[in-house]
């Protein structure tokens, strides 16, 4: 009995995690933000290579796949775009293709959930 606990825990743990869409609103001002970030030059400088879905059902969990809402009640994170480097928190990197997305550094990963 003690065993089917916790495997329904873990399901709906991975459940849950899997579900978070990767919806973002883009502030205008950095005090608004709960993360900062700057873009790279390079795929190799980046914490997080991102792709910019189409539709919200299309980002899924915490895997670099981003949908950029209208409204900032509608995101999971708010995000400021800072012009200098040593601002960031976190340092992306914007794909082509949807495969590409994904982290290079999981220490960040935290920001993004």
């Amino acid at each position: 009995m003690k065993m089917k606990k916790i495997i329904l825990i873990i399901v709906l743990s991975v459940l849950f995690l899997s579900t978070q869409a990767q919806k973002v609103y883009s502030v205008k001002y950095e005090s608004q933000a709960d993360v900062k970030v700057y873009v790279v030059t390079y795929e190799s400088q980046a914490d997080l290579k991102v792709y910019k879905v189409t539709y919200e059902s299309q980002a899924v969990g915490n895997s670099g796949k981003w949908f950029f809402t209208n409204y900032e009640s509608q995101a999971k994170k708010k995000i400021y775009f800072v012009d200098d480097e040593s601002q960031a928190d976190l340092k992306i990197y914007f794909v082509t293709y949807e495969s590409q997305a994904g982290w290079l550094n999981r220490e960040k990963m935290h920001l993004m959930y």
